[in-house]
């Protein structure tokens, strides 16, 4: 793992996407210009910003008017202005995002987690039962657990619930990986959670390694996310597809990221085995390291369940091939699972490594 760049930061209120300022700035102890984001709205409603417009306007155009002409007119106005803002307000409260028209996961059967799994590390902090897990991570250790064989390509997903409140430092993982094969060469697929502050919304980082730090150097494919709901609240799906042509992120079955196969160079082939673990990652995981984790605030508690598991054993008959994730069983997505894809991206991701002037675009051809 590596640090990230600054990530901008906002208020943690789930429901609806922000409106936000930007406001380029020099930060107290920088030395370097770094965005600043102030959100002052938790309406994304167009309907809501066009009534905004026009009341502003209705203002602009009256103040150059005789104010007996216009004060029989304001009031009605404003009051049906504010009954447009409630209502924006009860859309974004549910607003999520527009129907992919499939959910894989039906497709693949649920299994108990010692069917699948066997702990890693830390076994004094976690507890298991059949149908699911917790991991825990203190001063003294966190856990892990992975799968009992290795995998060549599949469908990898679990139920995951987050610990609420400080979590800074803190990631919860669901991943695959040959890191214990290849050290120092390993290929990875990452679904991780960057804990974070009360105040601020946890971050959904998705990420591919390929032969990730034979140089020293980890080349990391990150996509970050934040989500339309609240993760500590309640169980909710994650996963990914790994196809010989493409990996595929999910969150409740919605796609939020597509990876495509442009070369053997950019894309892993090597077999992998699937993980899950909390562990500290002060060093970089919230705000690039600015918060640590604060073990004040410990245990801090990861919790999996409806395990989904469907790929092709590594050394297994050639003939496997991977669940399909769309309904034309063709393996692509279809184009109502692209539009919501789509809507994802434009409404929730907050960074994106392409996009990022920063990074050497020599190692990332595929951008």
């Amino acid at each position: 793992m590596h640090s990230y760049p600054h990530q901008p930061k906002f208020h943690r209120i789930y429901g609806g996407p922000s409106i936000s300022l930007f406001i380029p700035s020099v930060l107290p102890h920088s030395s370097m210009h770094k965005p600043v984001f102030i959100t002052f709205f938790n309406i994304w409603s167009q309907y809501a910003f066009n009534h905004l417009v026009v009341f502003v306007s209705l203002l602009i155009v009256c103040s150059s008017l005789p104010s007996l002409f216009c004060l029989p007119f304001m009031a009605p106005i404003f009051s049906l202005f504010l009954s447009f803002v409630m209502l924006s307000w009860s859309i974004a409260q549910g607003q999520g995002p527009p129907s992919p028209g499939y959910s894989p996961s039906t497709s693949v059967r649920t299994l108990k987690f010692d069917q699948v799994f066997r702990n890693l590390w830390g076994p004094q902090h976690q507890r298991a039962d059949q149908d699911s897990i917790t991991i825990w991570l203190d001063k003294t250790s966190g856990s892990g657990f992975k799968s009992i064989q290795p995998y060549q390509s599949g469908y990898f997903g679990a139920a995951m619930k987050l610990q609420p409140g400080y979590t800074a430092g803190v990631i919860t993982s669901f991943y695959l990986s040959n890191n214990e094969d290849h050290p120092g060469n390993h290929d990875e697929i990452d679904i991780e959670f960057l804990g974070t502050t009360p105040d601020e919304l946890y971050t959904l980082q998705t990420n591919v390694y390929i032969k990730g730090s034979g140089d020293g150097n980890l080349i990391g494919r990150e996509m970050k996310f934040h989500l339309w709901f609240d993760p500590t609240q309640d169980f909710h799906n994650y996963a990914a597809l790994w196809t010989p042509s493409e990996i595929i992120f999910f969150v409740d079955d919605v796609p939020i990221r597509r990876y495509t196969r442009k070369s053997e160079a950019t894309f892993p082939t090597r077999p992998m085995w699937v993980y899950g673990s909390i562990w500290d990652a002060s060093t970089w995981a919230t705000d690039n390291g600015r918060y640590k984790a604060n073990y004040n605030y410990q245990p801090f508690v990861g919790k999996y369940t409806n395990f989904k598991i469907s790929g092709c054993i590594a050394g297994g008959p050639a003939s496997c091939r991977p669940p399909s994730v769309s309904p034309s069983d063709t393996g692509s997505l279809s184009q109502q699972q692209l539009e919501a894809m789509n809507w994802v991206q434009r409404n929730y991701l907050v960074y994106d490594y392409c996009q990022d002037p920063k990074r050497d675009h020599g190692q990332i051809p595929e951008c």
